[in-house]
């Protein structure tokens, strides 16, 4: 085998699961491609983690390329496979990879399929997220973002967007909803931390007062869910924003509200009591409702799988081997047939793709790593395996009239855009547009994904 020519599994996605991936098989001497819709690899590293965080994200990028620098790797961004693009994964197969790992995240959207849920005002976070973080094409799209927002969710995302409303769009008041009750929140505590101070702390006594009766009622200990939350209210930053924060328990959206105009005015909430099953605390609803007023809804709840690359699927997840033969760790990362329950030949799936909104970057490299051990053993126990040779490989995406962004690439990109961010002053530059970046790489944007 040749390192330099052979490439015997294809990862599709570039993220932390199949960059880390990539480098374990890389590192069991086998040749890797990987293919990637965006441009820039790093996926929710380099578009999902909050905008200022530029230490941390460096120390990624700084990784990411080392693995891409491998010699038996090989990267191709602005790729899209799947029904939307030029390639799928039955063509990978076709063109003589061994086996194809689809790690390139949970690209859905969940929905709660309100009434006013596609009104104005009314976003998504990850969208906002991509937005506000420079993704392509969501960078483009405008926010409108009024001055009382309410956020749908209790998790570390709605931690991100509470910080960057009060930071950068100066909203005045945001209104967190959580289903349950505080001791089902799912932020950590950290994630609070630039956010804490602008907690309204007589309006967040007065809730936990108001919710108490219902922790008590399963065997909870308000007092505890309390001091955990306001935990990170000693080491907090001082205040310096004006907007407050109220978090708001027990109540689950009905209906969003239009005003004349077509945009969000306001919310119908439904109020919850909490109902035990063993080890499990859901929400039941009661019946009541109540209204609050707001100009902007932004619901950050998850994300799910979509069938872009047409892969079985069952409830809006792809559909995992009942019967796997590689299993890691007592986890299968194996594509499962429909009708047998046995793998799809060569088929695997890490990261997000397999268990979505599930943890952070960590998480995501061990997904990675596990599902590449797995492969490993499937190529191990093969006395041949196909693969394609670098050269036909860039053939195929040519005659595909393809853009594609190579490592080589990635390069200029990156020289031209620390040159943009000494010359403006700024401790990060990136350009907004995949035009723009294909023009700094000398690519034409033609021809499609």
């Amino acid at each position: 085998m040749s390192n330099q020519t052979d490439r015997h599994v294809a990862v599709i996605g570039a993220g932390p699961a199949g960059l880390y991936a990539s480098q374990k098989l890389a590192a069991l001497e086998y040749g890797v491609a990987i293919f990637n819709r965006d441009i820039k690899p790093g996926g929710l590293v380099e578009y999902g983690i909050f905008l200022d965080k530029h230490k941390i994200k460096n120390g990624f990028r700084a990784h990411f390329q080392q693995i891409l620098d491998l010699e038996n790797i090989s990267y191709f961004g602005n790729v899209t496979v799947g029904k939307y693009g030029k390639i799928s994964v039955k063509d990978l197969c076709h063109w003589g990879f061994s086996a194809v790992l689809v790690t390139c995240g949970a690209q859905g959207t969940k929905l709660i399929n309100l009434p006013g849920e596609t009104l104005k005002g009314v976003y998504h976070a990850k969208d906002l997220v991509y937005h506000y973080n420079q993704l392509p094409p969501y960078s483009e799209r405008s926010f409108e973002i009024g001055k009382k927002v309410m956020i749908v969710g209790g998790g570390n995302v709605m931690t991100d967007i509470a910080h960057y409303l009060l930071k950068y769009r100066d909203v005045k008041e945001i209104t967190v909803i959580i289903r349950r009750g505080p001791d089902e929140v799912k932020f950590d505590q950290k994630e609070m931390m630039p956010i804490i101070a602008n907690l309204d702390l007589d309006d967040f006594k007065a809730e936990m007062k108001r919710v108490s009766p219902a922790m008590l009622a399963i065997g909870q200990d308000p007092e505890a869910a309390e001091q955990w939350i306001l935990a990170g209210l000693e080491k907090a930053s001082p205040k310096e924003y004006d907007g407050r924060i109220m978090l708001r328990f027990l109540l689950s959206p009905k209906e969003i509200l239009a005003d004349a105009n077509g945009s969000a005015r306001g919310v119908k909430l439904e109020h919850n009591l909490l109902q035990r099953k063993e080890e499990n605390v859901t929400a039941m609803g009661t019946g009541e409702i109540s209204q609050m007023d707001v100009d902007t809804v932004i619901f950050a709840i998850g994300d799910s799988v979509n069938d872009d690359l047409e892969l079985p699927m069952r409830q809006n997840a792809i559909l995992y081997a009942a019967h796997p033969r590689f299993l890691i760790e007592g986890i299968t990362f194996e594509v499962g047939n429909p009708v047998t329950g046995d793998p799809l030949p060569g088929i695997f799936y890490a990261g997000w793709s397999r268990n979505p909104s599930t943890g952070l970057a960590g998480i995501a490299r061990r997904d990675g790593v596990f599902a590449a051990t797995a492969i490993g053993e499937l190529l191990a126990s093969r006395e041949n395996n196909s693969s394609i040779s670098t050269a036909e490989l860039h053939q195929r995406l040519d005659a595909l009239q393809l853009n594609y962004v190579t490592n080589e690439k990635l390069k200029l990109l990156e020289a031209d855009e620390k040159l943009q961010a000494e010359k403006l002053g700024l401790e990060e530059f990136k350009y907004s547009t995949n035009e723009e970046m294909l023009k700094v790489m000398a690519l034409a944007q033609n021809g499609g994904q």
